[in-house]
């Protein structure tokens, strides 16, 4: 499971080094092969909950391994695309295996792992080791694209992918599908996929497009009909999903953190990236390496997050997670502002410390206040926001970036013109086209708006921490309250 989580993870963001070697090697544009990133994050998105639904119907282990096998034909595909246009095409092939591996995941981890510590530890080693991935993700591509090339990027995901698939075969046992009373439900399956593809499409084109073109609206409109005949559609008896399991507090709860975690952290990191880009003269290797404060720390306190969860409620975890990101968040945007690496290191420990403690007790909780036979359905709802998240968080504070940074520059001594050209530069961390005289007032507009950035999502953060403690299981809440237990054992009695 770990290994399937590396190359799905890696494969979201070690794309972006390589978009220029893509661009030239390929003769297509730079929008064009940026539609790399896209696709895989549009088709990866769109199927999350329906794959889930699925797993419980028909096997967890089979659509796991469907998935990584779809996935590691689709890589070799990428790595051997001819053109462009079969490379996205790839890709979007690349996101639906991801999809059916991710969707499962959590609820395969539940069925194999007693409750308890055992489970804890599983969970906390699948979260840390694919979050570290995540992160890693800039480094890996940027050592690939330097010394063999940007095809390797896909064709490394082969060799993996195969021996994940004679793993899963060999190692992970074939759990007997617990929840095959309901129907596979092919028109609830489009419309889920049509809701989530119609909320992903338009955060990702609104930043390029505008959020006001028809390329934004149409899509937007079109998801929330899509969304109300979701919901009228599965009301029905034998419905693909089962809209019960939102009235429990802790699932519903832990399916908004997840939300609000990935836009406070993924949804930062891109932002992060060019920041340490102009730091270091834009090479993708040494950005890297800026970064391993950042996994180190996801990777090392993860190593002690079971330990924690045995100690500590996962409201309280949660909660400090966020609060961890927040202040990490702060240290990195007075990093920015003053040029203090020192804080930028302690910035970076403290994103990755909040991200080891507060995922994997939302996952834990995902999958632990539900009924066996509804776990896969479960993960694949909690997974399904992860995403949204991290497509929301680039959206709105590439918003509060643009806006800040177009405000810096404006109010500077240079032409409209001059500001146009610097803007183009800055936004995408490209320094070096900004003439010499200038990249003084580029840099210090640059680091007005990441602490915008950091400062707004400081305040999600401040929302999480405040969500978590209110909505997480909490044993000193729970002779206050119903418990979360109550919720659970309604629903197994109900047929």
């Amino acid at each position: 499971m770990s290994a399937g989580g590396v190359v799905m993870t890696l494969d979201v963001t070690v794309v972006n080094v390589a978009l220029a070697a893509i661009a030239k090697d390929l003769g297509a544009g730079l929008h064009q092969v940026q539609w790399t990133v896209s696709a895989y994050s549009l088709a990866f998105g769109a199927l999350l909950l329906t794959a889930g639904a699925l797993s419980d119907r028909i096997g967890r282990r089979s659509v796991f391994v469907a998935g990584i096998a779809l996935f590691t034909l689709a890589s070799a595909l990428c790595g051997l695309a001819p053109n462009a246009s079969t490379l996205v095409a790839a890709r979007v092939a690349q996101g639906l295996g991801g999809s059916m591996v991710f969707a499962p995941a959590l609820a395969l981890i539940a069925a194999v792992y007693d409750e308890g510590a055992a489970r804890q530890r599983a969970i906390a080693t699948y979260a840390a080791i694919a979050s570290a991935a995540g992160a890693l993700g800039p480094v890996v591509g940027g050592l690939l694209v330097e010394w063999v090339g940007w095809r390797w990027i896909f064709l490394v995901n082969v060799p993996i992918g195969v021996a994940v698939v004679l793993g899963a075969l060999t190692r992970m046992p074939a759990l007997t599908p617990l929840n095959t009373a309901r129907g596979l439900d092919p028109l609830g399956a489009l419309l889920a996929i049509g809701v989530l593809l119609s909320l992903h499409y338009p955060l990702v084109m609104g930043p390029d497009a505008g959020w006001g073109s028809p390329q934004v609206l149409v899509p937007a409109c079109a998801g929330a009909v899509l969304l109300v005949a979701l919901v009228a559609s599965q009301r029905r008896p034998g419905a693909m999903l089962d809209l019960e399991l939102l009235r429990i507090p802790a699932l519903s709860g832990a399916a908004v953190l997840g939300f609000l975690a990935r836009m406070s952290s993924l949804g930062v990191l891109v932002f992060t990236t060019l920041w340490l880009q102009g730091a270091s003269g834009g090479s993708p290797l040494e950005v890297g390496l800026r970064l391993l404060p950042l996994t180190g720390s996801l990777l090392v306190v993860g190593l002690f997050t079971a330990r924690l969860q045995a100690r500590f409620s996962a409201a309280g975890l949660v909660a400090s997670g966020f609060a961890f990101q927040g202040l990490g968040l702060l240290a990195l945007g007075a990093a920015a502002h003053q040029g203090q690496w020192a804080l930028s290191f302690a910035g970076l420990v403290l994103l990755g410390t909040g991200g080891a403690i507060l995922f994997p007790p939302l996952m834990g909780v995902a999958v632990g206040v539900v009924p066996a036979g509804r776990a896969g359905m479960a993960s694949g709802l909690t997974n399904a926001c992860y995403p949204l998240g991290t497509a929301t968080g680039v959206a709105a504070f590439g918003a509060v970036f643009s806006s800040r940074l177009g405000a810096s520059l404006a109010a500077g001594p240079l032409p409209a013109e001059a500001v146009r050209h610097t803007r183009a530069a800055v936004e995408t961390g490209q320094f070096g086209l900004v003439e010499p005289a200038l990249r003084p007032l580029a840099h210090a507009a640059f680091a007005n708006a990441y602490l915008a950035v950091c400062l707004a999502a400081s305040v999600v953060c401040l929302l999480g921490a405040v969500l978590a403690l209110r909505v997480l299981p909490n044993p000193a809440a729970r002779a206050s309250r119903p418990s979360v237990r109550e919720h659970s054992l309604s629903l197994k009695e109900s047929p």
